[in-house]
């Protein structure tokens, strides 16, 4: 029996929808928040979500683009929303599928049983390791022996982009332009305070630093 995750913050529809995949035997989990969604993710393995992009608190591709970071079972978007450019972000940000509101149930069915044939994909790799530390990118947290390792809304920022790319290099360019803007591109002394105090609390020795490494005068880079 699959397991969906229907993410949904309108009562009448999210009932309604709950009362149809039960009647077709499916197994459901809800939610009705971007941050329910994101934390059933977490704990729970899905076998297809159904997502609602207007949700109460978070952006709906937002949501998208966290829970594929670590779910790699099939999404489909379930949106008002209409608009050609609306559905290549979700698309773009890692949905398999797109229907508009309103929509015929015996269609959406027709879509998740076609997307749950398909072959599943290889599974999200194991959350990245900073030494002793732990990072889950999708739940923003950072985890060691000593407990949570508080970052700051920039630190992350910066800290994704190199955990996206491990053991390559990411120009300082590239990081002044995605955490500060382009007109930043020249203040590389952002990056040294920063990279300082992402290596004092994230390096077991900040001073001769194993997985924030700078390239003098390129870029920095995580090696795992």
């Amino acid at each position: 029996m699959s397991l969906i995750l229907l993410v949904e913050d309108e009562p009448q529809i999210l009932r309604a929808l709950r009362i149809n995949l039960r009647a077709r035997r499916y197994s459901v989990l809800t939610a009705s928040t971007g941050q329910q969604a994101l934390d059933s993710v977490s704990t729970e393995t899905p076998d297809a979500v159904l997502l609602d992009l207007g949700l109460p608190d978070f952006d709906g591709v937002d949501v998208l683009r966290g829970i594929r970071a670590s779910l790699s079972a099939p999404i489909i978007v379930l949106s008002g929303r209409s608009e050609l450019e609306e559905k290549i972000r979700a698309l773009d940000a890692g949905a398999d599928d797109y229907l508009t509101k309103p929509f015929e149930i015996d269609e959406l069915f027709a879509r998740l049983r076609a997307v749950l044939r398909r072959t599943p994909a290889e599974p999200p790799p194991p959350d990245p390791v900073i030494g002793e530390l732990t990072v889950n990118i999708t739940r923003g947290t950072v985890t060691g022996p000593h407990g949570a390792v508080r970052l700051t809304p920039t630190e992350w920022r910066i800290l994704k982009l190199l955990l996206a790319a491990p053991g390559q290099l990411v120009p300082r360019l590239e990081i002044l332009r995605e955490v500060w803007g382009p007109e930043h591109e020249h203040h590389g002394n952002y990056l040294r305070v920063y990279f300082a105090g992402l290596r004092r609390k994230l390096e077991a020795d900040p001073a001769h630093p194993r997985h924030l490494i700078t390239e003098p005068g390129i870029g920095y880079r995580y090696q795992p």
